[in-house]
């Protein structure tokens, strides 16, 4: 996992990503603003991939954040809702491409799906009996 946004997108492979709803498509801009300059990172979101590239486009959901709020993000130290209650990010367009990003950025060091917590839960139970 990259310590800044760019490293983590630019090491975010191509490849399928199961987690993503296979329905949703769109793109995304994250706009990392800091001292009078933006670096612009352009999400494309089709059929459960996210192909990245560098590039000021129009997108369907547009984030601007400063630099250490988006490395926030890319580090699992920070959930995308969270930041934005917080008022860490500004965003503008299609909202609901927003929590993607939680999808797309890892989760917190040691976190496990509930899934996972609840299938531990009863194989807990099961032993007990």
């Amino acid at each position: 996992m990259g310590a800044t946004v760019g490293e983590y997108l630019r090491q975010l492979g191509s490849g399928r990503r199961a987690d993503l709803p296979e329905t949703t498509a769109g793109t995304m801009r994250l706009d990392a603003r800091e001292d009078g300059h933006t670096e612009h990172w352009y999400l494309t979101i089709a059929d459960q991939h996210v192909r990245v590239t560098q590039s000021g486009d129009d997108a369907d959901l547009v984030i601007r954040a400063a630099p250490a709020a988006l490395d926030r993000l890319a580090r699992g130290e920070t959930h995308v809702a969270a930041a934005l209650l917080r008022n860490e990010l500004s965003v503008q367009g299609k909202l609901q491409l927003l929590m993607l990003l939680r999808r797309i950025f890892p989760g917190p060091a040691g976190a496990r799906h509930p899934r996972e917590l609840g299938r531990a839960a009863m194989a807990g139970r099961e032993g007990r009996r």
